[in-house]
């Protein structure tokens, strides 16, 4: 049995319920717990709403501030922050302000309270230059904004606020509110509207299910971890075989699927290469194996670049089959 929230620790609020890893942990962890758990969307994102979920710009600390002690919140789960690259490269003011000055509320909020946080951060805080497997000690190269100013997040944090949790995420396999956001929904967007998609062969990540971030999430919580911790999946797949995967479980047309080397994709914005994390601190702090592979059926792991164009073999492809083993490790949409 995992730990879970005590009762001391609640309410919960989830910052950044627009995004993959936020919006799945907003709804795992309300369906637990109910009316105790709160979520922030940015106030001009108003197709999100639902019981629970607020209209509330992070970085601006007064109304931030406001919320938080109105509700009486106890335990802040960060999954804000914008994470669009060519954005971010075009506007560094707008990322400097939502990543970096959202997190200097948080801490305005935590300050002088026993609030338990818990900030994700990215993997893009490495280049991926080397051979991947970044553990937490090896030195932060970002080539994007974005990178740069999550590092600038997680150093806030380690020098103001010790005694959070700072988990660096990859990509977080799982639904998204308005089906275009994450790898997947992007991925198969496009596939559905008989449009392209081009991904990059040596652009290399450790991706994750969203069911065994949150369990992760609220083991950190519940015991009251601190600490900088790399949650990165145990599976090390490019985008072009990530899409390979959503190409061909989905059922979708293979002429569709396009692949290219970083360099081919042009200057804007700057591609991370292999920038895969070796999560062994995590294991060994929570005495178990955090993440179990994505896919977790081997069957659907691509062993050639021209894997996605045999339709032969014991399954076959479609939407349905995608929703079922590529968002929930389980294959029938369960979470625990």
């Amino acid at each position: 049995m995992l730990p879970k929230f005590k009762s001391d620790q609640l309410p919960l609020l989830v910052t950044g319920v627009a995004g993959v890893a936020g919006y799945n942990a907003f709804g795992h962890f309300r369906s637990l717990y109910g009316e105790k758990v709160l979520g922030v969307r940015p106030v001009n994102n108003w197709p999100l709403s639902g019981d629970g979920i607020f209209g509330c710009d992070v970085e601006n600390r007064d109304d931030f501030l406001r919320l938080v002690e109105k509700h009486q919140v106890r335990s802040i789960l960060n999954c804000g922050g914008s994470c669009r690259l060519k954005a971010c490269e075009f506007d560094p003011a707008m990322a400097e302000r939502v990543n970096v000055k959202g997190v200097e509320s948080l801490l305005a909020a935590v300050e002088a309270t026993d609030i338990h946080l818990v900030h994700l951060s990215i993997d893009l805080v490495f280049s991926g230059e080397g051979q991947g497997g970044y553990v937490e000690t090896d030195l932060v190269d970002p080539v994007t904004v974005y990178g740069k100013t999550m590092v600038r997040a997680e150093q806030l944090i380690q020098s103001q606020r010790p005694s959070s949790c700072v988990l660096r995420i990859s990509l977080p396999m799982g639904v998204s509110f308005n089906g275009h956001a994450g790898a997947i929904d992007w991925i198969q967007a496009r596939f559905a509207k008989d449009k392209p998609a081009t991904l990059y062969f040596d652009e290399v990540r450790t991706p994750t299910y969203v069911e065994c971030l949150n369990e992760v999430i609220e083991e950190m919580f519940a015991r009251r971890i601190g600490g900088l911790y790399h949650a990165g999946g145990g599976t090390r797949w490019s985008l072009y075989q990530i899409a390979q995967i959503v190409n061909r479980v989905g059922g979708y047309d293979p002429v569709y699927l396009q692949g290219c080397p970083r360099v081919e994709a042009g200057p804007m914005p700057p591609r991370a290469g292999n920038v895969t994390m070796n999560s062994s601190k995590l294991g060994e702090v929570l005495e178990r194996v955090p993440f179990v592979q994505w896919p977790a059926d081997e069957r659907f792991w691509p062993d050639s670049d021209h894997w996605h164009l045999d339709r032969g073999g014991d399954w076959s492809g479609s939407p349905e089959l995608l929703k079922e083993r590529l968002y929930f490790r389980s294959g029938w949409g369960g979470t625990r």
